[in-house]
């Protein structure tokens, strides 16, 4: 008899990689944790930090360092590798960057015979996320980013802190780009199934909450330079999911075909995740409002990708 053991690489061990493999650790999500990085002294520091903690966690994890061709039997490459945008920039501004990494991450892991599930984190997440999904060959269901994610955790967050609830009894979530276009679909959104219509002013009060969730990013980035550990827990919700074959539903960038009206987009969406990866999309009744603005932000991502796609003769 066989016992499947899971494993998952996580590529880039800057400060998001670390805080994911460092989450992953905690939560045991996994038996063996590979760390990649094109400067190997970085993540031979990263796994021995991540090694001393294992005496004190409740579980055993295997954690090394390894080089691309590693990845052939990981269940799950995580690609946290990339520049964080500078003062004044947008994540879409850190596209270049991020596209060149992203290239020389997922060519080798292909040429290694991963049959596994990409998880992107690096932004611009939309279009990186659908620039593997190009790259790899793989089907859509294998490709997720992490997409409106943290921006729904934030939201929530912030939800939480004005109606002096646990953010954790707030449903909400946001869609659409992970960037300065997103909406939040209010007529969906509930506190312990009470509309949030009823718990809050008005329609400038919501308007203010959905802006500061789109900037909550900067707000941390411009005070300590970069942002963490959001996104390490958002991940880590998001590979749980996979990896114990949840069905959970979490709002991720998927390839939309037809759903909501959009096509050959990576959006943030709910969907439900699974060990196939994305299981199906779930369509909300969406006001015609809310369906305009969602529409727009889909059009600002469509719009980055297929210029890239373009460039790089991806089209």
């Amino acid at each position: 008899m066989t016992i499947h053991k899971s494993k998952v690489a996580v590529a880039g061990c800057g400060l998001v990689g670390s805080s994911i493999a460092f989450s992953l650790l905690v939560q045991g999500l996994c038996d063996e944790l590979l760390l990649l990085d094109s400067n190997r002294e970085k993540a031979l520091g990263e796994a021995m930090d991540l090694k001393d903690c294992i005496g004190y966690l409740g579980r055993n994890t295997r954690v090394r360092v390894g080089n691309y061709e590693d990845c052939g039997d990981a269940d799950v490459v995580l690609i946290a590798a990339g520049p964080p945008p500078r003062p004044g920039q947008t994540r879409l501004d850190t596209l270049d960057a991020s596209v060149a990494v992203a290239r020389a991450i997922v060519e080798p892991i292909r040429k290694s015979g991963f049959d596994g599930i990409f998880l992107i984190v690096s932004n611009p997440v939309d279009v990186i996320s659908h620039y593997v999904l190009r790259l790899s060959g793989f089907p859509k269901t294998r490709v997720i980013g992490s997409g409106t994610a943290l921006d729904s955790s934030r939201l929530q967050n912030l939800l939480g802190g004005i109606l002096r609830v646990d953010p954790r009894s707030v449903h909400a979530l946001a869609m659409g780009e992970h960037g300065d276009s997103q909406m939040i679909p209010w007529s969906c959104v509930t506190v312990s199934g009470k509309p949030i219509a009823g718990l809050l002013a008005g329609g400038g009060e919501l308007q203010g909450l959905a802006e500061k969730t789109a900037r909550r990013g900067f707000e941390i980035l411009n005070r300590k330079g970069a942002t963490c550990y959001g996104i390490a827990a958002a991940a880590t919700g998001i590979l749980k999911a996979v990896l114990q074959d949840e069905n959970r539903i979490l709002p991720v960038s998927t390839l939309l075909e037809g759903e909501y009206g959009e096509n050959n987009v990576f959006c943030g969406v709910p969907a439900i995740l699974n060990r196939t990866g994305v299981a199906d999309v779930l369509e909300l009744g969406l006001t015609a409002e809310e369906l305009s603005l969602f529409r727009a932000s889909a059009a600002v991502i469509r719009d980055t990708s297929e210029k890239l796609f373009a460039r790089e003769n991806l089209l």
